[in-house]
């Protein structure tokens, strides 16, 4: 079995940052990609980045795209979210994913970490 675990959340001041790290533990895999959700209360989940193994290509949410950045430590399956510039409509809890390989679908999902951006 596969546990993501995430850390870094917290409660932060608008126009302050944060940045997430996720680990993935137990037995050996390949990735294809890892990435981060978020769902805030009464709203749907949404992909916020996704960063491919091979490639090193990325993607983000619109939303997020020159504020947050999402990079990797391809040894030890880790990756980090780096989120600058926070609004409080980036208040939400933030769920690491992982997609194995040959697969267009996220496998893994870690229990989620609050991020709170105070107005």
């Amino acid at each position: 079995q596969v546990q993501l675990v995430e850390s870094g959340g917290g409660l932060v001041q608008t126009g302050g940052s944060l940045k997430l790290s996720c680990a993935a533990s137990g037995r050996t895999i390949n990735v294809r990609r890892m990435g981060w959700f978020r769902q805030a209360p009464g709203k749907e989940r949404e992909l916020v980045a996704e960063i491919f193994w091979s490639t090193g290509n990325r993607n983000y949410a619109d939303s997020v795209k020159g504020r947050f950045t999402v990079s990797r430590a391809n040894a030890q399956n880790t990756i980090y979210l780096q989120m600058n510039s926070l609004k409080p409509t980036d208040t939400a809890v933030y769920y690491c994913v992982l997609g194995l390989p040959g697969r267009n679908t996220w496998d893994y999902w870690g229990q989620g970490t609050q991020v709170t951006v105070s107005s």
